[in-house]
């Protein structure tokens, strides 16, 4: 029989003995500490001398970090279906990923009837398995519209709601020896797991082919079965008398044929012994992962992963999956892969692209951009957060996404420099610096990404004392069009240095950020809700606050709509920037006076608490339309316009982010966000049924705008490019679009035309 490719997976099998639970415990983070790959733990629920298997893995998973975990295997007759998905799903989320789930059809049937479960003949306990790995599959698999339907006779479910959606695709290993068993696992299971005590080695090889067998009358490739092997018996001693017996020289020329003549990937030993758990993960675990491979090289075994047909056939046709690098195989989710519904929409915009690629590395960037580029495919580009206006997806192409390169690093306390790759998120890097007292102004949500924001602008809760996050960048890592890794500084490239500060989505993909942080502690963070029956005047007295407050002072203000007849709600944000809780509370009492307050509360917290540093799923949940500007004065017109906006009820909300202070501190120039001198910026989101409102009471308040930050907008007439960047500084951008990316291939963020091939000026005649 052949190798079939899988990679090792080597662990434990252990006895959950009510002995001594501390001690079943400690033999599963042995097993961690020992480099293995997975602990195990028999499961007869109808013996009192052993502990309840599944309340024992939830324990072991909070003990341990990396290993996987799996029942071996589960006792079905007295576990329902329904729950076991929900269980695993459920445990597999909390772990991050690191369940599989051993299944048994079920033995000694007088002890699992005296607990009032069923007795099954043979014939019905694979009956029963078949209907509830259907169960199982279908309760897992949140694609899917409507509930679980599976009409059994052993096993009936009738609607039941899906998911939850598990952290990883966890498979499902069968114990199995007979003939129905094993054509069960071949057309139905992820790995087939038997015990040698009940069978032979000379008994693998019928079996492996009555798996295969089935496997392929089933339509699915063999090597879509992974098979794992308990050796239950096992001595380091040269008189054991187990199938493993004697040093660990000996144990790997024992286990090698398994892998590489009977297709055996996966040994789980037995015997709780703490020494042999060791020795196996410290000395027979290397030396036979290095036989393995070396053996593998030689003769040239395949080991690409083997996708059932169902997977394939949901691949797009725009793109050749086979050429996809080497090094980006792993890296790569298309389709039918598990996490491929967590990954293909953002927080506003839905999408199929054919393949999401993560890199880890920069120069995995320069081969998913290479490939990209070879394959003529849309390309879009995701730093890790939810974006608005940025369409960080797309149907039928690529998207690059940087979400598993999320290093922060203090490079220098005394220089306060920090390098914080492009898929992190604000909110970790919040937490990240706040031990050593820095903070970086950037947003007001945790779950922003930062290559998102520190190539746009960063409007932040401390942006009238620390500036906008993009001020505090001193180099940016990149990847340009034509594949080269570049550092750019006010030294090197300094004009791409420049445009990457501002309109950075249209010249590259970056990777990392130099910046430096601000010396920031605690901070004073107030909110105060007010009834904005009289919107316009609100509106007005809360600019007028900010515009009289001291720099340390940051305010958003956002307005809510209300239903039923009440009143519209705007609820404040102030924050001072500093621990000076009387200077605070003084610069913040002119924020009570800005209406009638419903509700108000300040406290002195560390700037990390301002913002959330969770990340949170996205599936296209935030489909608005948002309109963004900016406005240096709220005058009684401008306050009028934006009222009538929340007049309409046709608006979710209106917000006004407070700037000036050390962001106009900046020249113009300096950067390709070139707004300086404006006080505010404006924003209004609506759900996509009342866009027609929006646009026409956004049109009345235009007028009263300078400018537009582009992060909000979901607008993208050529107008809204001429509002983003205005000239000279447009004019500069085209210049350099036509030098690092003269073909477009960024384009999915307010594309910048090249100059090179700007349409001509509209005749005057």
């Amino acid at each position: 029989m052949p190798d079939y490719g899988h990679n090792l997976l080597l662990g434990t099998f252990i006895t959950p003995t009510t002995d001594r639970p501390d001690a079943v415990v400690d033999l599963a983070v042995q097993t961690e500490t020992a480099g293995l790959d997975l602990a195990t733990f028999q499961d007869h629920p109808y013996n009192n001398r052993l502990l309840d298997t599944w309340t024992l893995l939830t324990w072991v998973a909070a003990r341990t970090s990396r290993i996987h975990l799996s029942p071996n295997v589960l006792n079905l007759p007295l576990r329902p279906p329904a729950m076991i998905a929900r269980s695993a799903a459920s445990l597999d989320l909390l772990s991050g990923g690191r369940l599989e789930l051993g299944l048994g059809a079920g033995a000694y049937w007088d002890p699992i009837k005296a607990m009032g479960g069923p007795k099954r003949t043979p014939g019905q306990s694979v009956d029963a398995l078949t209907e509830a790995i259907e169960v199982i599959r279908q309760a897992w698999d949140t694609s899917e519209r409507g509930g679980v339907r599976v009409e059994g006779e052993h096993y009936t479910v009738r609607g039941m709601k899906r998911g939850p959606r598990a952290a990883h695709e966890i498979g499902i290993w069968l114990g199995a020896y007979k003939p129905r068993m094993l054509r069960l696992t071949g057309r139905k299971a992820d790995g087939w797991l038997p015990t040698l005590d009940y069978t032979s080695v000379d008994e693998l090889a019928g079996s492996n082919r009555a798996i295969d067998e089935a496997a392929q009358a089933a339509g699915r490739d063999p090597r879509a079965v992974r098979r794992l092997l308990n050796i239950m018996d096992t001595s380091f001693s040269p008189n054991g008398t187990g199938y493993l017996h004697g040093p660990p020289e000996q144990w790997v020329e024992l286990l090698a044929p398994l892998v590489l003549e009977h297709g055996f990937s996966g040994f789980l030993i037995g015997g709780d012994d703490p020494h042999t758990i060791q020795t196996f993960g410290g000395e027979v675990a290397p030396a036979l992962r290095e036989l393995v491979e070396r053996e593998r090289a030689s003769g040239g075994t395949d080991v690409a992963d083997p996708r059932a047909p169902a997977k394939r056939a949901r691949r797009h046709d725009t793109i050749d999956y086979d050429a996809l690098p080497s090094t980006l195989v792993s890296k790569s989710v298309e389709p039918g892969d598990h996490a491929y519904e967590q990954l293909r929409h953002t927080y506003a915009h839905t999408g199929s692209p054919a393949l999401v690629i993560q890199p880890e590395r920069a120069e995995q960037v320069v081969d998913a951009l290479a490939y990209t580029r070879a394959q003529a495919a849309k390309l879009s580009v995701r730093s890790g957060g939810h974006g608005i206006s940025g369409r960080a997806t797309n149907d039928g192409g690529v998207v690059i996404d940087l979400s598993r390169m999320r290093k922060v690093e203090l490079l220098d306390r005394a220089t306060r420099r920090v390098r914080i790759e492009a898929g992190a998120r604000w909110g970790e890097v919040a937490k990240a610096l706040a031990p050593h007292g820095l903070a970086i102004s950037s947003g007001d949500y945790g779950d922003v990404g930062v290559g998102g924001l520190a190539t746009t602008g960063g409007i932040g809760f401390m942006s009238r004392k620390h500036g906008l996050t993009i001020d505090h960048v001193l180099a940016v890592e990149l990847v340009t069009a034509d594949g080269r890794q570049l550092r750019v500084d006010k030294d090197h490239h300094a004009d791409l240095f420049w445009a990457m500060r501002g309109a950075g989505a249209n010249f590259g993909i970056a990777t990392a950020f130099e910046l430096t942080a601000d010396e920031v502690g605690n901070v004073v963070y107030a909110n105060v809700a007010v009834d904005a029956t009289d919107s316009a005047a609100v509106l007005q007295r809360w600019g007028a606050a900010v515009d009289s407050a001291p720099r340390e002072i940051t305010s958003f203000l956002a307005v809510f709509p209300t239903s039923r007849g009440n009143p519209p709600i705007a609820q404040a944000t102030v924050i001072y920037a500093g621990d000076d809780v009387g200077a605070a509370e003084e610069a913040i009492y002119p924020f009570l006076m800005i209406g009638p307050v419903l509700d108000s509360h300040a406290q002195l917290v560390p700037y990390a608490a301002t913002i959330d540093p969770a990340g949170n799923s996205h599936y296209g949940q935030a489909r608005v339309v948002t309109h963004s500007g900016l406005i240096g004065e709220i005058t009684a017109d401008a306050a009028a316009a934006m009222a009538e906006l929340v007049d309409s009820r046709r608006v979710l909300m209106l917000q006004l982010r407070s700037v000036g202070g050390a962001v106009n501190d900046v020249a113009p120039d300096a950067t390709a966000y070139a707004h300086r001198s404006q006080r505010f910026a404006v924003l209004a989101s609506t759900a996509r049924a009342w866009s027609a409102t929006l646009d026409t009471t956004w049109a009345r308040l235009r007028p009263h705008l300078d400018g537009m930050y582009l992060s909000f907008e979901t607008d993208t007439h050529p107008d809204r490019l001429r509002e983003a960047f205005p000239e000279p500084t447009l004019t500069r951008l085209r210049e350099l679009k036509a030098v690092y990316d003269p073909d477009e291939l960024f384009d999915s963020n307010f594309n910048i035309s090249p100059a090179a091939r700007l349409s001509p000026a509209p005749s005057s005649l």
